[in-house]
């Protein structure tokens, strides 16, 4: 699909302009929202904020501002990519939010979406019953859940975790933006195996967790992202098994780990229908994501280690 630019520069004029005609023509095209934006106006507003330099307040408080020539050839090209290529809005503006905060995004990372931001921003409320001092992002990615957690948590270290150094290279960006390298450390360890003798009151992990079948069937916006981050097996649960054998050995007594598993959460119920895995609803959508604590997860360890009932 394309456009004619001139076309749209003469007949587009201000911001509001651009807002209604982005929406509708990506609400109109094959594409698929969920990077991020949950459809057209979030990904116009997502547009235009990177082009104007504007905040989506600002795009609201100046939408009947003309844009420049510049401006609505840009936007153009990206809206034709954007179809044309599949690429989600962040990775062509190199922009993602969560917890209403800006991160650097490029196809090194998954675009943050994460449901277990709204745990965040209630500091983990009413489960975490005292404030932690040492915070665990495994599989960080971008740095944003880790980031996230040094906001909620002023006092906290912060570990931020990941097998990739190219995902690791844009969490130290995003760590030296957010100005929290005094805080927030990025390591590069395969699970927990680099993390020998540092204990934690919180983990937080969105590791990988696409199983087989998911994988074969995602929207070709998925396929820009790090397949690393995504694939986990035959039922999506290699690296969470790891993750829940792992894990009590670097918590405290009462710490909490909390993680996210998707669609995998149906294989969990079936393997191990016996632990107490605490799945959590969210007010502003999304699943899958469980807590579980330290004493729970020893309780239950032999259980996990031999794969519940269907082992």
């Amino acid at each position: 699909m394309t456009h004619e630019y001139a076309q749209l520069t003469d007949d587009l004029l201000t911001i509001a302009d651009w807002q209604r005609y982005i929406a509708s023509t990506l609400h109109g095209a094959d594409v698929y929202f969920g990077h991020g934006a949950a459809n057209g106006w979030e990904e116009a507003n997502l547009l235009l904020s990177a082009i104007t330099s504007m905040s989506f307040p600002e795009l609201y408080e100046f939408r009947d501002c003309r844009l420049t020539y510049d401006e609505k050839v840009q936007l153009a090209a990206l809206v034709n990519r954007r179809i044309r290529d599949k690429v989600p809005a962040a990775y062509l503006v190199h922009k993602a939010w969560f917890c209403d905060l800006p991160f650097y995004v490029d196809e090194r990372v998954l675009v943050p979406r994460s449901p277990i931001a709204e745990l965040i921003e209630k500091q983990f409320q009413p489960w975490l019953t005292h404030e932690p001092e040492r915070i665990l992002d495994l599989c960080t990615g971008s740095g944003c859940i880790a980031i996230a957690c040094a906001y909620a948590f002023a006092e906290a270290e912060v570990d931020a975790v990941d097998i990739s150094l190219d995902a690791l290279a844009v969490a130290r960006m995003n760590i030296e933006e957010h100005g929290l390298s005094h805080r927030v450390e990025a390591i590069e360890s395969d699970g927990f195996n680099a993390l020998e003798g540092r204990l934690y009151d919180l983990i937080v992990t969105n590791p990988p967790y696409v199983d087989a079948e998911d994988m074969a069937d995602l929207p070709d916006e998925y396929h820009h992202e790090p397949e690393l981050g995504l694939a986990a097996g035959l039922d999506g649960l290699d690296l969470v098994r790891r993750i829940l054998l792992d894990a009590p050995a670097h918590m405290t007594p009462g710490a909490l780990l909390i993680c996210e598993v998707g669609n995998s959460m149906v294989h969990m119920d079936e393997q191990w229908p016996d632990v107490p895995f605490m799945w959590i609803e969210f007010e502003r959508g999304g699943d899958g994501v469980f807590m579980i604590s330290r004493e729970q997860l020893l309780d239950h360890a032999e259980t996990i280690r031999s794969g519940g009932r269907y082992a």
